[in-house]
């Protein structure tokens, strides 16, 4: 059966179970590549839409896809503003309010004029346009951030610009376009300014109604547990809606302030519902971006000239670097942080949906050059995501402004074991920190040099001093079991649960002591427990790192090392790997087998 006749044949569940499999798909291979998921999935979506034909939005979910992508750019805002906890804003603080302050106002200013003098569109198309391009998508700067591992202040300076600026940029667009509804029909400006003053009021205010209301509710249990979630999702679409009746766009600004406003409400349950948002995010972004780039016209991209490049570079070298210099100028912040912010502005799903609604609605003023808008737009969001996803992680490591070049350890627990497993990385060259909040166990390890925190590695402390970008792996080894069970847990969302180990319980075995295998984190070294572990250090037993080359390969080791207990081996290119009960390590010539084995006297007097 030809292409052509699957999408003719499609339903809408097939659509939408295309839709899944393309923007998922496209996530998990960016991730098993380490390449940029935003790139991927926009290439997934012009394949299958306009390049093959296989999938078509508006042939095949029909009038629905304007709605879809509202709603989803509305739940993506929303768990934007859930992680802006004013508590972790405490570096970046004065950076967020310029950029917001100065840098909106003067990012809209400079686009329109980039707008009108390089892309040659009329000054109304400009305005429009120009307020939408304040935004820098949320959408496309977190992904970002997950892969390119950035320092705090920078990361904290590009996310929240990101999500407070969006909604900014819709309400910015929805201003312009009064105007010209002014200009270009009888409609008084009186109107326009109250027409705008209620829709932005109301919006405010039944965004804090609503953030407080769900607040008290979830506090004072008024809300079931399994309730919570389905009661915040209809909340939060009955607000959107009633708010973008009231005032086109002004439900994006609504949404946020929901987020903001739970995300410093301090909730039991806040960290349950965030991650389920950010799970669902996820989905919400692969198919948003999916049903963008399958919806794209080649016809219309036509319609563009050589003037549409100029345009981009304008915005990527001049407009978003003089905008950020501008705004954050004679503020603290170092120049090579300033350097990263400014040239790192991608645009994301936000951006095409607004400008493909507001160009669509100018066009219909009789307003020609709105038609350009949605390509431009586009354009934009394709080149910039593409540039930003490709050049910020290396850009930042240039600067000095990521975690180490090294996926690091860090080890939760000060004891002989773990102090004497830290220096061994240590000399190999991979970052490691030991965490504790007994100072006197982290007296040795401070003695050999080895980085320490003093403090609850679970503590608000921890989250703003620990720059944990620089770490991949967790190992939870202190003498009390629950607690490195809790640890394990409380960690694994951030590092992925396959990075999270913890030393064997002492009852783990028996019924009694037994928890759920979905509590905690991985063993290591063969079970061995946190004394197992320390006992032989203490008998004199070592941390040793071990080459394996063509001649001295892994049943070689085994042979000259029966007693050793295999902890990690380290790649050649240096990333650390630790060895669970169900790993089975390879023999590949290179690799470093990092392992506690006895002494080196004793080992060869039992071997002779």
């Amino acid at each position: 059966m030809a292409v052509t006749d699957v999408a003719a044949a499609m339903s809408p569940v097939m659509a939408f179970a295309i839709v899944g499999a393309l923007g998922v798909g496209s996530q998990w291979l960016a991730w098993r590549l380490r390449l940029p998921a935003i790139v991927l999935m926009l290439a997934a979506g012009v394949i299958a839409g306009p390049v093959l034909g296989l999938f078509d939005p508006e042939r095949d979910i029909g009038p629905l896809t304007g709605p879809i992508i509202s709603v989803a750019v509305a739940v993506i805002l929303f768990e934007g503003g859930l992680t802006l906890n004013f508590r972790s804003l405490r570096d970046a603080a004065e950076g967020v309010k310029r950029l917001v302050f100065i840098g909106a106002p003067l990012g809209w200013l400079l686009s329109a004029l980039a707008l009108r003098w390089g892309a040659g569109l009329s000054w109304e198309s400009s305005a429009v346009f120009g307020g939408i391009m304040i935004v820098t998508g949320p959408t496309v700067i977190a992904p970002m951030l997950r892969t390119s591992r950035l320092a705090r202040r920078p990361a904290q300076l590009l996310q929240w610009e990101a999500i407070v600026n969006d909604p900014i940029g819709a309400l910015a667009a929805v201003l312009a376009f009064e105007v010209v509804l002014v200009v270009r029909t009888a409609e008084t400006p009186g109107t326009v300014i109250w027409e705008l003053a209620m829709g932005i009021g109301l919006a405010v205010l039944f965004g804090l109604a609503a953030g407080f209301g769900l607040a008290w509710a979830f506090r004072r249990n008024k809300v079931p547990e399994f309730m919570k979630v389905p009661v915040l999702f209809a909340v939060l679409l009955a607000v959107f809606a009633i708010s973008d009746t009231v005032l086109h766009e002004s439900g994006l600004l609504a949404v946020t302030i929901i987020g903001i406003v739970m995300a410093n409400a301090d909730l039991p349950s806040y960290d349950e519902i965030r991650r389920f948002k950010e799970q669902a995010t996820v989905l919400l972004v692969s198919g948003v971006f999916i049903l963008l780039a399958a919806s794209l016209d080649f016809s219309t991209l036509a319609q563009l000239d050589w003037r549409a490049a100029v345009f981009v570079a304008l915005v990527v070298l001049i407009v978003r670097p003089v905008t950020v210099f501008l705004s954050l100028m004679s503020t603290s912040l170092p120049f090579k942080e300033k350097l990263l912010v400014a040239l790192t502005g991608p645009r994301g799903v936000v951006l095409v949906a607004v400008a493909g609604l507001f160009g669509d609605r100018l066009f219909g003023l009789g307003v020609g050059d709105g038609a350009l808008i949605g390509p431009l737009a586009f354009v934009l969001v394709a080149a910039s995501v593409v540039v930003h996803g490709f050049t910020l992680a290396p850009f930042a490591r240039l600067l000095g402004l990521t975690g180490a070049e090294t996926p690091g350890v860090l080890i939760v627990g000060g004891s002989q074991f773990s102090t004497e497993l830290a220096e061994a990385l240590k000399e190999a060259e991979i970052p490691v920190l030991i965490a504790d909040p007994n100072r006197g166990h982290l007296t040795a390890a401070r003695k050999i040099g080895v980085p320490t925190f003093y403090g609850d590695i679970l503590s608000e402390a921890a989250e703003y001093r620990v720059e944990t970008a620089a770490y991949k792996i967790v190992v939870a080894a202190t003498d009390n079991d629950a607690y490195n069970t809790l640890v394990a847990t409380d960690l694994a969302p951030e590092f992925g649960r396959e990075n999270v180990y913890q030393v064997a319980r002492e009852k783990s075995d028996t019924t009694r002591h037994a928890l759920p295998a979905s509590l905690g984190g991985r063993r290591f070294g063969a079970g061995a427990t946190y004394n197992n572990l320390n006992r032989k250090v203490w008998n004199g037993w070592e941390v040793r790192i071990t080459g394996l080359t063509e001649e001295y390969g892994l049943k070689r080791w085994r042979r000259d090392n029966p007693d050793a207990l295999m902890l990690a081996w380290i790649g050649r290119d240096t990333e650390i790997h630790f060895i669970g009960d169900a790993d089975a390590p390879r023999d590949i010539p290179g690799r470093r087998i990092v392992s506690v084995a006895p002494p080196r006297e004793a080992a060869r007097a039992e071997a002779g």
